[in-house]
């Protein structure tokens, strides 16, 4: 337990499996008798579909099936229903319905029209090129900012503002009030940049009807497999859950985007019954996937803070509006719900008054990105300190110090009415400047200077509200005495396998390498809700843990037996039933397999040993954490580099030490990735400009130091295992750091404000706006 307990640096036990190639993904598997589908989606923004001509598609090579948006009418099939503010007890809006084709009307550039099902791939996307659609073009609305402008086109004509829902929290009178006696107000208008999730592995599904009972198959890349069934089911094909079943199995990333049914998910599974019980298999490519995954982030906020004379915020106003694209799509609206609950950050402000506008445009539906709000909460915060920080003449370290809320405030209430049940953000702060060096940044800004260099330092403090819903686990012995965990949650890169092992391995004592996993079936595993919002260790590692309290207490009746003792006498350590007082014990896999005997066990046991638990993230957890970035830039071509970058994460009780620096890491690229280079960017008729990764910039390993990474310990109060989430740490409390930074290096220039991507074009327009290069770093 030593070696392999929580807490240790257990290298991943999938590793071995998927660097060797042994890893089974869903375009890995081909089926009897396959088909493949293509799709044809929208050239245009905002379009009425006159006419559809199928006639040519449907006599080519090899084509099977031609399925149009009449089709989908005629079939009565159902649409992609999302989650809205009102099914939480928020404000009611409008909610849009996605169908898996569309059959009268385009709103954005890749909306699906049509789905092409031949033998083999390239059959179908020849005969996809034959599909003739006459479009009537309608006014399309872009931007953000121009979709709430009176006369705007109107995406949906039921919402004729283009705003789906308004969202408000906290008190205007309070905060108008502090405002009013401040000495300083500070307000900044900030873009949050849409950007792409790009996982490793595309989006794939391929799916099957069994016409023997009426019933599918889906091989599907989610991170949610139970969630995928309810809405295909419940949304689409109108059947009980009984009949669908999804199988999830190696998935290559996800970030929340794969957390989302896709018309793709039902058309497979629609075009297998068309075509008589034949699979269907699809796989996006890459440019495909610019096109029709849904993007992240794209919010335009401005906020505003009030300040005292000593440099303590008295209020904080936000107003920001969050591009919805053309769909609210799946769960897309938490995102302005929690980059406004969370908008104080970790700072103790008394007045807040926060307001959201859940925007539709002629674009591409969005979707929770890693973070999901919490980025654009922590990214406004930490930029109107900085820049109080500078009007006010005091250090950004001292003006946080001032703002922080302290242990003794814990449990702290935010205007949203959640509260903060622990965090010690002035230690952690400092542990975070010392593995940074702060003291000897002078030194290394005179050696940048020496080169003709600019050299800032930022900081990005953070917090999350981690974790939601409930879920179940599921431990079962087999007659060998080796246990099996049935995992309601769904790891795609997260390391679950590793770390559930680890924690049963020290609460029951079973070896290691005797515990086998099993998720993303929904035969196999009863109830899930999968893995997104750093939710797994909160709740599915508190439910196995109340499976294997439980486990104990199944088998300890049966160990007294064995042992010929009474069970109040029996005690559970180290992996044995011991009679109390005795050298007497009997393995935990002993009392398994014994009650997995075929005969002669006694009436009063059941046969096998299982058991269940299940836990629910009521109330959540709160990770946060200190990022420190230094970038070193060149004033004659704007070039970026990343000289230091520090972090320290509060993440609760740990784990696995080794598997969550690997996800505070990831985070941290993908969040330095949004600050310096990656960028969704449409022309004005919504043609998609950054569609291919010659377009579209991703971070490097040479884009990126070496990280200094502390992990420190405030055990949540919330749940019994005392752990935080941490998925999402490093890609919430890069960008700020990294801004930070970018603009401390030019505030010797006068320049106050860029907006991400800060690209080398960006910056160096930005000094040459100044009339400034050479003189720059002198």
């Amino acid at each position: 337990m030593t070696k392999f307990g929580i807490g240790q640096p257990v290298p991943r036990l999938e590793d071995p499996r998927f660097i060797t190639g042994r890893g089974r993904y869903v375009d890995d598997i081909e089926l009897p008798r396959q088909c493949h589908g293509v799709v044809v989606m929208s050239p245009h923004a905002h379009a009425r579909i006159k006419r559809i001509d199928t006639a040519k598609a449907k006599a080519a090579p090899g084509v099977v099936a031609v399925l149009t948006g009449a089709d989908v009418v005629a079939d009565k099939l159902g649409s992609l229903v999302p989650v809205m503010p009102e099914d939480m007890g928020g404000p009611k809006g409008y909610r849009t319905l996605r169908p898996i084709l569309t059959s009268d009307r385009v709103r954005a550039v890749g909306d699906r029209v049509a789905f092409v099902v031949a033998e083999t791939l390239v059959q179908a996307r020849d005969a996809a090129e034959m599909i003739e659609v006459e479009y009537d073009p309608l006014p399309a609305v872009i931007n953000l900012e121009d979709a709430v402008k009176p006369g705007a086109p109107a995406v949906w004509d039921e919402a004729p503002d283009n705003v789906a829902v308004g969202l408000m929290m906290g008190s205007k009178d309070a905060t108008d009030a502090a405002f009013a006696k401040a000495k300083h107000v500070v307000s900044i208008k900030l873009v949050n940049n849409r950007v792409n999730a790009n996982p490793i592995e595309p989006r794939a599904t391929n799916g099957q009807y069994h016409p023997e009972n009426d019933s599918y198959t889906l091989y599907s890349t989610t991170q949610n497999p139970h969630g995928t069934r309810s809405h295909i089911a419940r949304d689409v094909l109108k059947l009980p859950e009984v009949k669908v079943r999804v199988i999830s199995p190696d998935v290559g990333g996800g970030f929340g985007m794969k957390g989302a049914v896709y018309p793709e998910d039902a058309l497979v599974l629609w075009a297998s019954r068309r075509c008589g019980g034949r699979p269907v298999k699809w796989v996006s490519t890459r440019a495909e996937a610019f096109l029709s995954d849904s993007h992240g982030r794209d919010q335009l906020v401005t906020g505003e803070i009030a300040l005292a004379e000593d440099g303590k915020v008295l209020g904080l106003r936000v107003n920001a509006l969050h591009d919805m694209g053309s769909h609210v799509f799946d769960a897309s609206i938490v995102v302005p719900l929690f980059a406004i609950k969370l908008a104080p950050g970790v700072y103790r402000i008394p007045a807040v008054f926060a307001t959201a506008k859940a925007v539709l445009t002629n674009t591409p539906p969005l979707q929770p990105y890693r973070g999901a709000g919490r980025p654009e909460a922590t990214y406004l915060i930490e930029q109107l300190l900085d820049r109080a920080a500078r009007v006010i003449g005091i250090d950004p370290v001292e003006i946080r110090r001032r703002n922080f809320i302290p242990p003794a405030a814990m449990p702290h209430q935010l205007h949203s009415g959640i509260a903060y049940d622990s965090g010690d953000f002035m230690r952690v702060m400092d542990e975070c400047l010392k593995l940074a060096d702060w003291k000897g940044f002078s030194k290394r800004a005179a050696e940048s200077k020496k080169h003709g260099k600019l050299r800032g330092r930022g900081i990005g403090y953070f917090i999350e509200e981690a974790a939601i819903f409930n879920d179940r686990m599921v431990i079962r012995f087999d007659a060998s005495g080796t246990l099996t965990i049935l995992a309601g949650t769904h790891s795609h890169g997260q390391g679950h396998q590793t770390v559930y092992a680890q924690m049963v391995h020290e609460w029951l004592g079973v070896p290691i390498e005797s515990i086998a996993f099993v998720q993303g079936d929904t035969n196999e595993v009863s109830l899930g809700r999968g893995t997104y919002g750093s939710r797994s260790m909160h709740v599915g590692g508190n439910a196995l843990k109340r499976a294997a309290d439980a486990i104990i207490e199944k088998a300890k009746p049966m160990a007294a037996m064995m042992l010929e003792a009474a069970v109040g006498d029996i005690e559970f350590k180290d992996g044995s039933f011991h009679i109390v007082g005795t050298d007497r014990s009997l393995p935990l896999a002993a009392v398994a397999q014994s009650l997995h005997r075929p005969m002669f066990l006694p009436p009063q046991f059941e046969v096998g040993l299982e058991a269940s638990g299940t836990f629910a993230a009521e109330p959540s957890n709160f990770p946060n954490g200190c990022h420190v970035c230094e970038v070193e830039i060149d004033p004659e071509t704007g070039v970026v580099t990343l000289a230091r970058y520090a972090a320290v994460d509060d993440v609760g009780k740990i784990m696995n030490h080794l598997l969550c620096e690997g996800q505070i890491h990831g985070g941290i690229a993908q969040g330095v990735g949004q600050a310096l280079m990656e960028g969704i960017t449409f022309d004005s008729d919504g043609q998609l400009v950054t569609g291919s990764f010659q377009d579209y910039a991703m971070p490097r390993a040479d884009d990126l130091p070496e990280f200094l990474s502390e992990l420190t310990e405030v055990p949540a109060t919330t749940n019994p295992l005392g752990v935080k989430g941490a998925g999402e740490a490093g890609a919430t409390g890069a960008p700020p750091a990294v801004v930070g930074a970018i603009l401390d290096a030019l505030k010797p220039l006068g320049i106050e404000h860029i907006d991400m991507p800060a690209t080398p074009h960006r910056i160096w327009q930005a000094i040459h706006g100044r009339g400034m290069t050479k003189a720059a770093a002198e």
